[in-house]
């Protein structure tokens, strides 16, 4: 099968002094007509990542090498090649390769709503696929086979009607109930009326950023009941979760050609370079590579 995949970059966390293989390379798949799903591949990457999550539904596999993936309420726990990770929109989580080593693998991000949908049409699907209160780590072969089958049809020249339906198949057929390793709650149950306030007021993107000062005042909560109960319900500090949520709003506004600049102006970062630096830290790639 030819691969085509929409981008390749090198990754430049890494040097010609570093004893591994300098085949490293991210590769993203996207199209409009197809515009609920977005694919990676990293090959080789050194590349780490803050904790972090996604307004999407994110199914990761580890091709090669070793890594840790970390949860928002628990871990750390080990991820071994072939091992998969299915996290539902809005966990708080971080996967890392280990310690002076590499590692590859793929990340599928679908839109949580067409997700449900199509969830919700196929009354008899037996699996248990979609979770909105846990993070699930499998190890099957068979559900790792058919998802590296899929992401390579995916990245192909294959039509999209093919690829749609090779989409919907995969996600009816998988059952990522059986053969867990572990898993992690999403969210804790716990969080107050007032963190929720404070959480809604940190989805507002296009205003500046919100001061300590302010969301405590917001919450009737002091500075160190808020950080920590935000860090409780959601395993971030409040300026690391409205960071995350800049960032993926900064994704879907690269995906529709807004310049860099601009995006950095309306996110409230201090320059452009600012700006770059913590969306590399949240996604592995510079924004000029993720746009590509």
């Amino acid at each position: 099968m030819i691969i085509r995949p929409m981008h390749t970059a090198k990754d430049s966390s890494l040097s010609s002094n570093d004893n591994v293989s300098t085949d490293s390379r991210t590769e993203f798949w996207r199209d409009p007509a197809v515009n609920y799903v977005e694919s990676r591949r990293a090959c080789n990457s050194r590349a780490c990542y803050k904790p972090h999550s996604h307004p999407t539904f994110s199914i990761g596999a580890v091709d090669a090498g070793g890594s840790t993936f970390t949860g928002a309420t628990s871990g750390p726990c080990s991820l071994r090649p072939g091992m998969m990770v299915f996290i539902p929109g809005g966990c708080v989580h971080a996967c890392n390769p280990l310690p002076d080593q590499s590692w590859s693998y793929q990340m599928l991000h679908l839109d949580a709503g067409w997700l449900s949908a199509l969830v919700a049409e196929m009354s008899n699907l037996s699996g248990g696929f979609i979770s909105e209160s846990e993070i699930r780590l499998v190890d099957k072969d068979v559900v790792y086979r058919r998802f590296c089958e899929l992401n390579n049809l995916l990245f192909s020249t294959a039509s999209n009607e093919d690829k749609n339906a090779a989409l919907i198949e995969f996600i009816g057929d998988c059952d990522c109930g059986e053969n867990m390793v572990e898993t992690f709650p999403a969210v804790s149950p716990c969080a107050s009326l007032a963190v929720k306030s404070v959480i809604d007021a940190l989805q507002q993107t296009e205003r500046q950023p919100w001061g300590l000062t302010e969301l405590a005042n917001l919450s009737g909560l002091s500075r160190y009941q808020l950080i920590r109960a935000v860090r409780v319900a959601t395993g971030m500090t409040p300026h690391s979760y409205q960071l995350n949520v800049r960032i993926n709003q900064a994704r879907s506004w690269l995906q529709s050609g807004h310049e860099i600049t601009d995006i950095a102006y309306r996110l409230g970062f201090a320059d452009q370079s600012h700006f770059q630096r913590v969306f590399k830290a949240h996604t592995g790639v510079t924004p000029g590579c993720y746009r590509a």
